[in-house]
């Protein structure tokens, strides 16, 4: 597609469409799903009209990123909520950095002397604002500020919790009650919302070859709060999503049976391509995304919208809503992306 020949699409959003796919039923039309784009790509699909939005208070970029989803043919936003995250020390200014960089927790004095956040004091505003723009049909998927494991390890380090475990598990469970606690206090929060549909749960738990710790230590420190974010969700009516790397393949009959995930995203082709994931899971879980991130930057925009389309006719839509693996940073080719998404917006 010629970049300049590209419109918005003109069908208005219908947020149950989406929920449809995560309840493994067939919506009316294909269905489009991603966790984040980039503010480059937000600016290229809402146009003429970027700098007037984004320049908008409070909120302008929240309402770029809104505009930008509903026009690419999106039926929600993802919206992080301000004001919540955990402290931690200084990183590189690099785009990879080692999972044992900005350590603020070492031992039980650091631990009761770290600043822990107040999920009570959290911007939550921005939800009311955005509920009064969005356009007619739109809802919010609301994800966390990273997940449990991510904040835990952005606290310890990785080597440092491994070894914690190990060396003092009364303190490794009270810096994980500590991160997980406040994160529920969170989901209990947004999903009250009228304006919210569902959350994503978003903690990436695995490496290409297996999950970052134990399943084990996983149950014990981690699963336990996932169970209680999905059963807050569940309890107010509203699905929620997995979004985890890695390899989970141990793990994924507790994701979809004991914790209650509704639907699972991240995929990559080199662990387990999403075609292979819907005929292995997709009767019980519905699978969001999928299109590995690699092949969508390295493909031609004819080779990313055959299987883009031939994804559609596997799964006729049935539990399945089609995007990237992950998400669409900044150097994936922005005709790239245009392909895949029109393999499901055409015609709209």
């Amino acid at each position: 597609m010629n970049l300049a020949s590209w419109s918005p699409v003109r069908a208005e959003p219908d947020f149950n469409n989406l929920l449809r796919v995560l309840r493994r039923e067939q919506p009316t039309r294909p269905t489009l799903f991603e966790l984040f784009l980039n503010e480059p790509l937000f600016r290229f699909l809402v146009g003429a009209e970027a700098d007037r939005i984004a320049a908008r208070r409070p909120y302008g970029d929240k309402l770029l990123g809104m505009t930008a989803f509903r026009n690419a043919g999106y039926d929600y936003y993802t919206v992080r909520v301000p004001g919540l995250q955990f402290p931690s020390g200084a990183h590189d200014q690099k785009a990879t950095i080692s999972q044992n960089e900005g350590v603020m927790i070492r031992d039980r004095a650091s631990f009761d002397a770290y600043p822990w956040p107040d999920p009570a004091v959290a911007d939550y505003t921005v939800l009311d604002v955005l509920a009064r723009e969005m356009p007619c049909g739109m809802k919010m998927v609301a994800c966390g500020p990273g997940g449990v494991l991510e904040n835990v390890t952005g606290l310890l380090g990785y080597e440092n919790l491994c070894y914690l475990i190990a060396d003092d598990e009364k303190l490794t469970a009270d810096v994980f009650d500590a991160v997980g606690s406040r994160l529920l206090a969170f989901y209990e929060r947004v999903v009250q919302h009228d304006a919210v549909g569902a959350i994503i749960s978003n903690d990436d738990w695995g490496f290409k070859s297996q999950p970052l710790l134990p399943p084990d230590s996983l149950r014990r420190f981690v699963f336990p709060w996932h169970r209680r974010i999905v059963a807050a969700a569940h309890r107010a009516g509203k699905p929620a999503i997995l979004h985890s790397c890695g390899n989970l393949a141990s793990l994924m009959d507790e994701i979809i049976d004991d914790l209650g995930f509704d639907a699972k995203h991240s995929y990559e082709d080199s662990i387990l391509p999403v075609e292979q994931a819907y005929a292995q899971y997709g009767s019980r879980i519905a699978i969001v995304g999928g299109i590995d991130v690699d092949f969508v930057c390295r493909a031609t925009p004819e080779q990313l919208y055959q299987r883009s389309r031939a994804m559609l006719t596997l799964s006729n839509s049935r539990g399945y809503a089609l995007g990237t693996g992950n998400s669409v940073p900044q150097y994936v080719p922005t005709e790239n992306y245009l392909a895949m998404i029109r393999a499901a917006t055409e015609g709209r």
